[in-house]
Formats: structure tokens, sequence, C-alpha cells
């Protein structure tokens, strides 16, 4: 099945997406989740969103997304955290939000997974009104997916990069030149995990992708949650 998709990676600046369309391999930017879609539409409708970042958050507890990411992702197990409950991202400082965590069942929360809080309500905020397929990744999961194995290297070396470049290259979803806007902003291995998103991506779209759990969670936002690969 051919198809536009859209994988969608978090960078400081905002947002960087890479864009499958048949043999095309092209990356945006833009601050917010709805401004980078809109230009990813702009050429035609993507018809798959894969987007790293949590999508349906717990009233309490652990997602099982995350603890099934988790065991998925081998040596790279850290890079998957727990994402905390609403309430606590809601909180207007990080101790608070560690408080309402732990009220909710869950261990502490980290500065990492409260530092994305803006983020993570951009999407939240915007999935809600989407008539097409939205889903949550985990570039780690995909790339594993792709070697057939988890990785062993971190994202940020050089032999992690070479790595999952390789693994893009072999799958024909690899970004090539200054990539404009994004190239200037994002990082390397922002880019490269926003490429890692449209592979799964398309596998959703194709209809091969996993979904962690099998059958999707659903708390009191009406999000179903599960992580695609």
């Amino acid at each position: 099945m051919t198809g536009r998709v859209l994988g969608v990676d978090a960078c400081k600046a905002g947002w960087v997406g890479i864009v499958l369309a048949g043999d095309e391999v092209a990356a945006i930017f833009a601050p917010t989740i709805a401004e980078l879609v809109l230009l990813a539409d702009a050429d035609g409708v993507a018809q798959v969103v894969a987007i790293d970042i949590p999508i349906g958050l717990p009233d309490q507890g652990v997602r099982a997304a995350d603890e099934l990411a988790r065991q998925a992702a081998g040596p790279r197990w850290k890079s998957v955290f727990s994402t905390p409950a609403r309430q606590a991202l809601r909180a207007e400082n990080h101790a608070t939000a560690n408080a309402l965590h732990r009220e909710a069942g869950a261990k502490g929360i980290s500065q990492q997974a409260y530092g994305l809080r803006k983020k993570i309500f951009d999407v939240d905020d915007w999935v809600r009104g989407q008539q097409r397929r939205v889903v949550e990744v985990h570039p780690e999961l995909s790339f594993a997916a792709m070697a057939s194995a988890p990785l062993t290297d971190r994202k940020t070396t050089w032999a992690g990069v070479e790595r999952r470049r390789a693994l893009l290259a072999a799958e024909g979803v690899l970004p090539a030149g200054d990539l404009g806007a994004a190239g200037h902003v994002a990082g390397v291995d922002d880019v490269l995990d926003a490429a890692a998103a449209a592979w799964s991506a398309r596998r959703v779209l194709c209809g091969t992708a996993v979904c962690r759990p099998e059958e999707p969670e659903v708390f009191s936002d009406g999000l179903r949650c599960a992580i695609w690969t």
C-alpha cells in the first residue's frame, strides 16, 4: 500500500517531521503540532501521523504501553519513561507533580517527563479533533524492529547515529541534504527519530505494525493508548 504519512519527534524549538510519500522523504519543522501537520498536508493529506509523545494519559498507575515498550527496548529501556498521570502534568512545579503522581499510585515523576508537559498537552489538545489515524510511537522500538533486535548504542553517540542512519537507509526513509528549517533547528537524533516514527506510520498504514498492548487501553480522556512499531 502506498500513501502519505508523517513521523513526528519533539525538538527544543518545537516539532520536526518526516513526510513519506512514495519515494519522497521530506523534512519539515514547526513550533506546534497543528502547524507541522498543516505543512505536511500541503501536498496531500497525511493519512497516518505517528508521534513520539504520550497519547492517552493515565488517571493512576502505569500505562501498559510503557511497561511493554520498556521490555521491548532491551538495553535502551531507560529511554522509555513512565507517562505521568494527567493531574501530575497539570501541576505548576515538579515538586507538586511528584506528590500528585505518587498519590495516583505511581513512582516519582522524572524531570524529563515533567519537562515534556507542554508538548504532551499540545498533542493532547490537537488530537481530539482529528479524523485521520494518529498513533503514538517510540523510535527505539521502531529501530529495534528494523534491526530485528534492540539497539545497544545510545542515539547521541557516533556509533548510535551511524547504526540508525544505516537502518533508515536500508528502509528507504533516510533524510538527505540540509533539510531546510528542520536541518537548522533540530538535532541529528531528533531527525532520525522522526524518520523512524515515519517508518512506523507507514507500517500502520500498510497494516503490518505491532501494537503494544494488542488491545489499546482507554482512560478517562477517551483516547486509545498504545505504542505502535
